[in-house]
């Protein structure tokens, strides 16, 4: 990772935690057990205080930064999903942030919520625990069902796993010229994980 210290304040990471080595994390960073940080994330404590409470994940090329003096907190077992920004907000335990979505400042998000891709939460909001929220700005539509609630919680779980794993296996290597006979697959396959959409046709 390249990590960086600023007036004196370094980023923290609980050693079970995996960052990806491209991923920057500057200034008042704290990073719990168990968390997933992907390539290109960005996370800019040199304003406010960042914390990525135990067993989160912060996929590729999110951001995550904070006007001087306030925190971007992600309660434990966060789930943020690729292209996600934060900016200054409350994402609650086991809530997700679907991908390219946009939180702002003071938003709080409550614990098992769902923000679609792509919406943008305004500043101030408050989305309710267990609540879907789509568009731009954001607008709660409907209370997530039990399935819908386990489907989304087994993500986080998944990510946690691919935490472990990146720290097992992840290493740099040269690419191959040509496909090898009986090519492997990663270790993660449909019975780990699938799409809501494929998930609600079984």
């Amino acid at each position: 990772m390249s990590c960086y210290e600023i007036d004196g304040v370094v980023p923290v990471v609980h050693p079970t935690a995996f960052v990806h080595e491209s991923a920057s994390l500057i200034g008042d960073v704290i990073v719990g057990a168990g968390c997933y940080i992907g390539p290109f994330a960005s996370l800019r404590g040199d304003f406010g205080r960042i914390v990525i409470g135990d067993g989160s994940n912060v996929q590729d090329s999110c951001t995550i930064h904070a006007f001087p003096g306030a925190d971007a907190v992600l309660e434990p077992n966060s789930h943020v999903g690729h292209g996600a920004v934060l900016h200054g907000c409350t994402i609650g335990s086991y809530a997700l942030i679907g991908i390219r979505a946009v939180i702002l400042d003071g938003a709080r998000i409550g614990a098992d919520a769902l923000i679609g891709a792509g919406a943008v939460v305004t500043a101030e909001t408050e989305i309710p625990a267990g609540a879907m929220a789509l568009g731009s700005p954001a607008k709660v539509v409907k209370q997530l069902d039990d399935e819908t609630i386990a489907w989304k919680r087994n993500g986080v779980v998944v990510y946690q796993q691919l935490a472990e794993r990146s720290l097992a296996t992840l290493r740099r290597a040269e690419p191959l010229a040509e496909i090898k006979p009986d090519r492997p697959r990663v270790s993660t396959g449909k019975d780990v994980s699938v799409p809501l959409r494929e998930h609600r046709t079984r």
